[in-house]
């Protein structure tokens, strides 16, 4: 089963990640520009041309008044840098991360975001070949509209990881668990904070949620559990899709928090390394340690689903503070650019995952819109740890950054 380091087989004419640089400027001189545009800004209203209002709004919409989405970014914007000069060793970087002993190219990962199928023709397919093409993990989403083995083969032989709506039923939880380990997926991602869909105005005045479409629910087919209740109902994916995924919503997001306690199931029936996502209190960070957990994702789900929140990175320190040795924390929400991975590694995360960026350039050119998407990120982290006079991710630390007013 996979579970070797995808960066040995890293296509080489990726590294160093800053060459995107000379690439794009080489094109200029063949009257050749890259796929769409490299502005970061850019790439959100460019997609949502291209999509239909209820894709659109399902991407880019948060929880109430989406005043945590903004805070993400605002926040982000507040950590700043002050650079060293004089540097020679700076000239190169070194970007090799190490996560639950494999190793990888970069501390970029691509975050599990569902139902792509919406946003592109061949979804999470384009976008785990994408990642796989760069030599980094792609986590699949329990909402992916793609096959676990169709995901599996699109990552080709790397690190497979997999995210866990975690159902309310401990027998579907289970089946789902073994129907990704028999898929190669050795890291699992448990995401905490979406037990129910928070109120998304852009969603309801849409009247719209893709499950109910059949849009999503794919995960389900590899489900026997759930598979068999269905059958027990006269009900299945092919001749039912709407209806099904009307049940799958109600598994996956069932409207009621697990506890603490519970974890020991998820470590019954889980060999590899087990994450916990959307941890923002520090309580809870400590609680993750004390229950053995193998590492947590400092996250706000973007802000999607608690309005009101603190920006993701102002919860970053403090637990890194507190638990960062303990086990390995990782970061997302409101990650744009290549400086604004730097800043979480600044402050102690160990890698970042990339979220809506890459789905605007699945959007907008599908496995070649996601490599250049985070081609564009990795080139503006390798450039700008240079500028700043870091040589590798060891050396980016908080005491070099202070918070803007």
């Amino acid at each position: 089963m996979p579970q070797k380091s995808s960066y040995t087989d890293i296509d080489k004419k990726y590294l160093p990640w800053s060459v995107y640089q000379e690439e794009l400027y080489e094109m200029g001189l063949h009257d050749k520009k890259p796929p769409f545009t490299t502005v970061f800004d850019e790439w959100q209203p460019l997609a949502k041309e291209r999509l239909s209002e209820t894709a659109y709004c399902y991407a880019a919409g948060s929880a109430g008044r989406e005043s945590t989405e903004r805070r993400n970014t605002e926040a982000l914007g507040r950590v700043r840098f002050i650079p060293h000069m004089l540097t020679p060793k700076a000239s190169t970087r070194n970007l090799e991360i190490e996560l639950f002993g494999v190793k990888y190219p970069t501390p970029i990962l691509v975050a599990p975001i569902g139902v792509q199928r919406l946003y592109h023709s061949e979804g999470e397919v384009a976008a785990a070949r994408a990642a796989s093409k760069l030599g980094i993990p792609y986590i699949m989403s329990s909402a992916s509209s793609s096959s676990m083995e169709q995901v599996a083969q699109a990552s080709g032989d790397g690190p497979r990881w997999f995210q866990l709506y975690w159902p309310e039923d401990p027998n579907v939880t289970v089946s789902m668990l073994e129907a990704a380990t028999a898929a190669g997926f050795r890291t699992l991602v448990v995401t905490l904070d979406t037990w129910n869909l928070s109120w998304r105005p852009r969603d309801l005045k849409n009247a719209y949620v893709p499950f109910y479409h059949g849009v999503g629910d794919q995960v389900c087919n590899s489900t026997e559990a759930f598979l068999d209740k269905m059958r027990s109902l006269n009900l299945s994916p092919k001749s039912n899709p709407r209806e099904v995924g009307k049940h799958w919503v109600k598994h996956i997001f069932p409207g009621s928090q697990h506890g603490w306690d519970e974890i020991n199931l998820l470590r019954r029936h889980w060999k590899g390394p087990i994450i916990l996502k959307g941890i923002q209190h520090v309580d809870d960070a400590k609680k993750a340690v004390e229950y053995g957990l193998d590492g947590i994702i400092v996250s706000n789900h973007g802000g999607r689903q608690f309005d009101g929140g603190i920006g993701s990175i102002e919860a970053l320190e403090p637990i890194v503070d507190a638990v960062g040795d303990k086990l390995t924390v990782l970061f997302d929400s409101g990650v744009r650019s290549g400086v604004d991975v730097m800043r979480a590694l600044a402050l102690g995360a160990k890698a970042v995952l990339i979220g809506r960026p890459f789905l605007w350039g699945l959007s907008l050119a599908g496995t070649d819109g996601v490599v250049h998407v985070l081609r564009c990120i990795m080139a503006d982290l390798d450039l700008n740890m240079g500028l700043a006079g870091y040589h590798s991710i060891k050396e980016l630390t908080k005491k070099d950054v202070y918070w803007k007013v």
